[in-house]
This record gives C-alpha cells, sequence and structure tokens, in this order.
C-alpha cells in the first residue's frame, strides 16, 4: 500500500484558516429546501472566529479551562471549533441530541459554554440556561485582530464524549499532536482534492466526522456542506436513512462518511433498481464508513456497481480512525490494515491492541469501560479480532458482548446484526441469545409497515450459518422515541434495557423458541 503524491495547496488542519490563498474560497455551504444555499468564505470564518476569540480572550480564563460547545451542524460550530483550537483552552463538543443529564455531566464543570441558536434552545430545554454561561457565537466577525496559538505545543485540546456502561458518558482527552498524527495519516492514503466538497451527515460533536467533514477539507481549501436545517441529521431524533441519502444525492459530494444504515439502504436500492442515477460524467463520491460491523456481501454489491465503500474501524481512544480500507486495495469484511502510524496486534485472547501517537491522554469520568494503556504504551480495545498475512483487521465483536447460548455455542451479536441490517426491509437489528437455546433478534422496522418484513426469514436462513441464525425475530417500528430511549446518540444499542424492557416480557408471552 503505497501513499498517494500530494499536489497543490495544503496546509496543517488548523493553519487553514489563516492561508492566504483559501480566503476567498467556500468554506461552508449551508443547502437550502428552496434552492437558495448560503455560503460563507475562508475569510468571513476566520473573522467570525477572531471575534470568538477576543471574547474569550476578555474572559480571562487559565489555560486548560473546559470550554463547551453545544451547537448543531452550522457555520457557528465551525467558527467556535477554530476558536478553541486557536486558544489555550480545552474544547468540550455536546451532542444536542442527548439528555439533559448526558449533557450535564460534559458540560457541567466548563467555565462557559459557546452555542449556536440551536445550542442556545437546547440549553434552556435542558435546563441549564441559568447555570452554565453561554456565548452566543456571531458570523458577522469584527475588527479584532487576534495572536491565535495553533501550535500551543502538546496539549490537551478535547474531550470527546463516548459511551460507558450507564447513559452517562465518559470523555476522552484528546492531544492536538494525535489529531495531527491521525489527519497526516488519511492525507497519505488518498488522491488531492479527494475532500474538497465534503458532505456532513452525522452529527459534528462526533469526533470521526471533525476529522473527515471539517478539518481534511480545510487542509485543502476544501469545503463543508451542511444539509439543509430542517432535515434531522442521522442518529437523531426524527431522521431517516432514505431522507438523508436523497439530501446526499443532491449536494453532490466529494466524499462523505455513511453510517452502516445508509450502506445498507445503498445496497437495497442498488438490489432493487432504486439508487439514483448519476448524471453522464459525474464522479462517483468517495465514501467511507464505520462505527459498526457492515455486511460484506453490501460492501461486495456496491463494489461490483462501481460504488466502493472504504470501512475503517476506531475509537475515540486513538483520536479515532485505527484501520482503514485504502482505495484501489478494498477487501470487504475487513476495516483494513492499520494507518502508517498505528500499530496492530492480537493478545492471547484474540483482544486487538492498538499502540500509536494518538493515544488518548485519559479520561473525564471513568467507569468499567474505560480502556487500559499497558506499560508497554498498548492501548487493550476490548474488541475481538483477526489479522490476516497482509495486515487487514477483521473485527469481530465486543470481549464482552460475546452471546453464549444454553448449547455452549459462542455468537458474536455485531456479525449477525451487520448481516441483519443488509436484509430487506430491516433498519436496524439487535440480538439477544444468553442462556438461550437459539438466538433472537429484535429488528426495527419502517413505522408505516410495522410488522415482520415479507420474506425475512427466508434471507436470513440463505445469509446464516445454523449457529448464527436467529430463531426467532422481533419486529419493533423504528420511531425516535423509540431510537432515543434504547440506542445511544452514537447509535449503539443499550443491550440490557432493551432486554429488560423489550425482548425479555415479549419472549415471556410467547411459545418456547424452537427451531424450524
Amino acid at each position: 500500500m503505497q501513499p498517494c503524491e500530494r499536489a497543490g495547496d495544503v496546509v496543517a488542519f488548523d493553519e487553514a484558516l489563516d492561508h492566504p490563498g483559501f480566503a476567498d474560497r467556500v468554506l461552508v455551504e449551508q443547502a437550502a429546501a428552496d434552492g437558495h444555499d448560503r455560503t460563507w468564505t475562508y475569510r468571513q470564518i476566520r473573522s467570525a472566529r477572531d471575534q470568538v476569540l477576543a471574547t474569550l480572550a476578555g474572559l480571562d480564563l487559565d489555560p486548560g479551562t473546559r470550554v463547551g460547545l453545544a451547537a448543531e451542524n452550522s457555520p457557528e460550530w465551525v467558527v467556535a471549533d477554530q476558536a478553541l483550537l486557536h486558544s489555550d483552552l480545552v474544547e468540550v463538543p455536546v451532542p444536542t441530541a442527548f439528555s439533559a443529564e448526558q449533557a450535564e455531566s460534559l458540560i457541567g464543570h466548563c467555565a462557559v459554554c459557546l452555542v449556536d441558536p440551536a445550542g442556545a434552545r437546547r440549553l434552556r430545554e435542558w435546563g441549564l440556561a441559568e447555570r452554565i454561561p453561554h456565548l452566543l457565537v456571531g458570523l458577522d466577525g469584527g475588527p479584532a485582530e487576534v495572536a491565535a496559538v495553533p501550535g500551543a505545543g502538546d496539549r490537551i485540546t478535547k474531550v470527546i464524549h463516548t459511551s460507558g456502561t450507564t447513559g452517562t458518558p465518559k470523555g476522552v482527552m484528546i492531544r492536538r499532536s494525535g489529531l495531527r498524527a491521525v489527519i497526516g495519516s488519511l492525507r497519505t492514503l488518498v488522491a488531492p482534492g479527494t475532500f474538497r466538497r465534503y458532505v456532513s451527515l452525522v452529527p459534528l460533536s462526533l469526533l470521526i466526522e471533525q476529522i473527515a467533514g471539517v478539518y481534511l477539507p480545510m487542509a485543502e481549501g476544501g469545503r463543508v456542506v451542511l444539509l439543509p436545517p430542517e432535515v434531522p441529521l442521522l442518529g437523531t431524533r426524527g431522521s431517516t436513512a432514505r431522507e438523508v441519502l436523497d439530501e446526499l444525492w443532491r449536494a453532490r459530494p466529494s466524499a462523505t462518511v455513511l453510517p452502516p444504515a445508509l450502506v445498507a439502504l445503498l445496497a437495497e436500492q442498488v438490489r432493487d433498481g432504486t439508487l439514483p442515477l448519476r448524471a453522464a460524467g459525474e464522479e462517483t463520491p468517495f465514501l467511507m464508513t464505520g462505527g459498526a460491523p457492515v455486511s460484506p456481501d453490501a460492501l461486495t454489491l456496491l463494489l461490483n456497481a462501481g460504488l466502493p465503500v472504504h470501512e475503517g474501524y476506531g475509537l475515540s481512544e486513538n483520536t479515532s480512525v485505527v484501520t482503514w480500507n485504502p482505495p484501489g486495495a478494498l477487501r470487504p469484511g475487513t476495516a483494513g490494515p492499520p494507518l502508517p502510524h498505528c500499530e496492530v496486534r492480537l493478545s492471547d485472547e484474540g483482544e486487538l491492541l492498538v499502540r500509536s501517537s494518538s493515544l488518548l491522554a485519559g479520561y473525564v469520568g471513568e467507569d468499567p469501560t474505560s480502556r487500559a494503556v499497558d506499560d508497554q504504551g498498548w492501548l487493550h480495545t476490548g474488541d475481538r479480532a483477526r489479522i490476516d498475512d497482509a495486515g487487514y483487521v477483521t473485527v469481530e465483536g465486543r470481549m464482552k458482548n460475546v452471546i453464549i447460548t444454553s448449547h455452549g455455542r459462542n455468537v458474536s451479536p455485531e456479525f449477525v446484526e451487520g448481516r441483519m441490517r443488509s436484509l430487506t426491509g430491516v433498519r436496524e437489528a439487535v440480538v439477544f441469545g444468553d442462556g438461550l437455546e437459539h438466538l433472537v433478534a429484535l429488528v426495527l422496522v419502517d413505522p408505516a409497515d410495522p410488522g415482520l418484513p415479507a420474506e425475512l426469514e427466508d434471507q436470513a436462513r440463505a445469509a446464516f450459518s445454523d449457529t448464527d441464525l436467529p430463531d426467532r425475530f422481533l419486529p419493533r417500528a423504528d420511531t425516535a422515541e423509540f431510537r432515543s430511549a434504547y440506542f445511544t446518540v452514537t447509535g449503539r444499542p443499550r443491550r440490557d434495557l432493551l432486554w429488560s424492557d423489550v425482548v425479555l416480557p415479549a419472549l415471556s408471552h410467547a411459545e418456547p423458541i424452537t427451531r424450524h
């Protein structure tokens, strides 16, 4: 795997606003339903950034003070993020989809919180507006000239939320050098101009979206395209993969990160012939995915249809990406080889270990899911994996999530769930089976047709071995309320709650499970 040759203007991700060659280029484009899209240039975003920096300087905050950032995907989010990167403060991004308890756990100890209009509204809804000082970020800029400090040593620059064992997230402390290491590695593996027009589909509070959706485009003077404000981002209340996919094609991306649910929908559209035809001569966007297992069959189908999707694996503890399928060398079903700055190996128990220059600086609010770094510098990820002779990693699931049936069979729920998502009519699946004779799959389906999708059991029998085949499928309508109650903001199922509230009651009132 050889790095691509670089060409043209390329700068460090945290120096792009100050690059004179980028000043009049568009940095942020906000799509609008009426077709009158709005744009902001690098010069305009820089001016607004300097205004925020001047305001923060007037607060006389000590270096290392935590500052919250509660905003939707908006130009104000980019302004606030760039201001905090150019200060000696620590940024704490807060998903606006969080509950009040979750939000307070992240920003309750922040000295101040930067907000856009949507973020200010959420502070009020959370009941935190009177308790946490906040500043509304403007876009008009001002005359302030601020001495920025983009290279302020190898300091902690962000605290990124990640899911724990309870509803309260823990924070991962991210170093500036870690961001530079990950971004630098990714840039060596793609052709120049790949990220010149990135379309953002998920919240910018997620670290991977900050890296892929803002920093990689900025490094080469590109732009980030935001969905219309009225279109919910994937993973937030009211979002649907189909609506977001329609907006994606309208936005004409050069690159984007697709959540696994969107990959499954793309594959479904290829199978049934409903994938929108692109205009003659229009380039194929550079598509990436990760965060949860994706069906190898779906990835192969898309690859053969001329829509390669580059699957990767990462975690906040490594400042996001660890491994990635590079262009021209895809192996569907794997998460690719490690990035140039990363090393990987397996423990005797098959746990994936990672060592790199982008590992976390520690946690804020540790819990039992915190990953340990041993005395040799290896991060213990908690994920089971395989590594082939070419160095490609296949992640098989969480060590602690292994299902052991009453017959003593070990099953990875993530593997089964990844394949289930590729079946027609399945939006999401969560598999259970500890202590049961056979597996049970909770299946989220279209709320307009909340029954079991036609021929689902026949599709499942064709897709799975006898060991991995669920014996019973429990359909539930895929509503925003259900997602909010039983999935984290990053889309991970709350397995214990789903078992106690949904699956167990359903099984208690059903006939014993038998294999058909």
